[in-house]
């Protein structure tokens, strides 16, 4: 790259070449744009998708305001950009980057990715390379970045282990400003880059991988971590924000120009979730439950209504109907919207605490559509996930939906689950079936057809879940089965299909799983030409599959069978809170078919009380 940074022309010239300039060019509503003062910590967020995509991401609005609150800290924005500007971007030799400034990426103190999906992992790279800023991390110097990741996959980021400096575990928050800080304190200082390493890799939530180095048997299996620097902790545990209210929420986030995928005001209500699902990633990380009160909820939604002209209001939570106030919170924000003529969108609901009359009172006339996970399509497996609902729970669920004026629901299911049979696939369609005809049964059918989408995921053993030595099914018998349940639905009047391609299954469970020499398949993907793997349009399946057997990976390698218990995960130098002996008996528990309470009524004894205050009441 020649440029380091980019002119008013040279922008005007690269989006006449493009598809949706407005993803490049900065400048919205409630954008933010400080004097580019030298004492100020220059900090890029980065997304590594697009821009539609990543202004979506309330993680990206909340720190984007916390870090310009700070005088010391400038935060500015970037996004993976879209093939068709990396190559007008390349052919000039402009460099990526900042929405606000313009300014090269390279010339930020500290570029900070979000991991929020395995498949984003090539767009790092490219971003990184797009810049200018050497990929690994050991070829950087003292006048390159600072590279940092965070988010949900940093729990478990070992394939990106050689190309980030820094990685911050749990809660971002209070430890994104703290960090940035510290580093302006480090730059006055004149101290070297190492120097600063050792100093941050001591707080709670950082993870600095250069400082590990992995050992391996001569099975090449790997027997644990060795410490590079006695500074280094020998786990790092999660970061923790005890009482969210004590996080200032951003009153008035950036309003796109352009449509993007979740074009609202979002405030997130609460943080964690009791429920307990045994292949959930997130109920384990974000544990405990930590709720933000109801007046401040309400303070937030208007403040962001009235800054952003936004027609609708969306709760955000992991299942916002376990609200201890949910329905005080729910009528007092509808009665606010109604005034306003905006929309009130309730995601994340749970069967088995479902009002549908108060959803009828928000919804009126105008019926969005319901979503419902069962996950299962029996109960014995339901139990076995510990998806505490039961097929009367949905019934009901589906009966009142329809008596008050639904048309249609989507119900999201697992295939590839622990102790699976096709009998549960059978119970798939028997569900579906049931449905419709609980809906026709149902005096509301008058009001239009019903119809029921069936939506299949892949099973992935995800790190942090009792499941997370389990197998992943391998891709010829996900496709069997996939093919097998279609059959089944096809015979269904009223009933569509849709389930997810088996092989992007495999390779999100190898980054998932794996060490850090699934990095140097990484960067092979990369090089050849990878980009945006989780776009249909964009994934390229052949060069995976190619690279996958040069590199020692198949089928085989990752549907082995169920990882021995004593065998040393990828992530275990990773603390997320939850004791691994708790995944262990949750484990068990599974395969006797056993389920587990919602923590909220009687404390489990996962361990996370240790660090953090867990929801109140719950230990009995």
């Amino acid at each position: 790259m020649k440029n380091t940074k980019i002119d008013a022309a040279q922008l005007e010239e690269l989006l006449m070449r493009v598809e949706k300039p407005a993803r490049y060019i900065g400048g919205e509503l409630n954008s933010i744009v400080k004097d580019n003062r030298t004492d100020l910590t220059r900090f890029a967020f980065c997304f590594p998708d697009r821009y539609e995509i990543g202004m979506s991401y309330v993680g990206l609005q909340i720190l984007y305001h916390l870090l310009n609150q700070t005088e010391h800290t400038y935060c500015e924005r970037v996004f993976a950009p879209s093939p068709d500007m990396e190559e007008a971007m390349r052919s000039a030799h402009v460099p990526l980057f900042t929405l606000e400034t313009k300014t090269a990426l390279s010339e930020m103190d500290i570029v900070g990715f979000t991991l929020q999906y395995e498949m984003s992992y090539t767009n790092i790279l490219n971003m990184l390379d797009l810049a200018g800023i050497p990929l690994r991390s050991s070829e950087r110097d003292e006048s390159s970045p600072l590279v940092l990741a965070g988010g949900p996959c940093a729990f478990h980021s070992e394939p990106l282990a050689d190309f980030i400096d820094v990685v911050l575990i749990g809660d971002g928050e209070e430890l994104t400003v703290d960090l940035c800080r510290r580093y302006g304190l480090w730059k006055e200082s004149g101290r070297n880059r190492e120097s600063f390493l050792k100093e941050i890799c001591t707080l709670q939530g950082v993870y600095v991988p250069s400082f590990y180095e992995p050992q391996y048997d001569a099975g090449n299996a790997l027997t644990g971590f060795h410490k590079r620097v006695a500074e280094a902790p020998d786990r790092i545990l999660k970061a923790v924000v005890q009482d969210i209210n004590d996080i200032d929420y951003p009153a008035a986030p950036p309003v796109p120009f352009i449509d993007v995928v979740h074009d609202r005001a979002v405030v997130e209500i609460f943080r964690g979730c009791s429920r307990g699902c045994r292949f959930c990633q997130a109920g384990s990380i974000y544990r405990p439950v930590r709720e933000r009160s109801k007046e401040k909820i309400r303070d937030i939604a208007l403040q962001q209504l009235a800054s952003s002209g936004h027609d609708e209001l969306s709760l955000m939570s992991l299942s916002s109907s376990d609200y201890s106030e949910f329905e005080d919170l729910v009528r007092m924000l509808s009665d606010d919207c109604r005034q306003s003529r905006i929309s009130l969108s309730l995601p994340s609901l749970r069967l088995d605490n479902l009002g549908f009359t108060l959803l009828d009172e928000i919804q009126g006339a105008r019926k969005s559509g319901l979503t419902f996970a069962p996950e299962a399509g029996t109960q014995r497996l339901r139990d076995v996930i510990n998806k505490n609902i039961t097929e009367e729970e949905i019934l009901s669920a589906v009966r009142q939906a329809v008596h008050l004026g639904w048309n249609s629901v989507k119900l999201y299911f697992m295939v590839g689950l622990p102790t699976e049979t096709d009998e549960d696939l059978l119970g798939i369609a028997s569900l579906a079936r049931k449905i419709m005809e609980a809906a026709a049964d149902e005096k509301g059918t008058a009001r239009g057809r019903f119809h029921v989408t069936v939506s299949v995921s892949n099973f992935i053993p995800k790190p942090f879940t009792p499941f997370m030595r389990c197998a992943l099914l391998a891709p010829d018998e996900l496709s069997r089965k996939h093919f097998y349940l279609k059959d089944l639905l096809r015979k269904i009047k009223g009933v569509s299909f849709r389930y997810h391609d088996p092989f992007t299954s495999l390779l999100e469970t190898v980054m998932a799983r794996g060490d850090r020499r699934i990095g140097e398949l990484l960067f092979d993907a990369w090089s050849a030409g990878c980009r945006f793997d989780a776009w249909t349009e964009y994934f390229q399946a052949d060069v995976w599959k190619r690279l996958l057997v040069e590199h020692g990976i198949d089928e085989h390698h990752v549907s082995v069978g169920r990882i021995p218990s004593e065998a040393i995960l990828p992530y275990s130098l990773i603390d997320c809170g939850v004791d691994d002996a708790y995944f262990e008996c949750e484990y068990e528990l599974a395969m006797q078919g056993r389920t587990t309470p919602d923590c909220r009524n009687a404390c489990n004894d996962c361990g996370i009380d240790r660090y953090a205050d867990c929801f109140a009441g719950a230990r009995v």
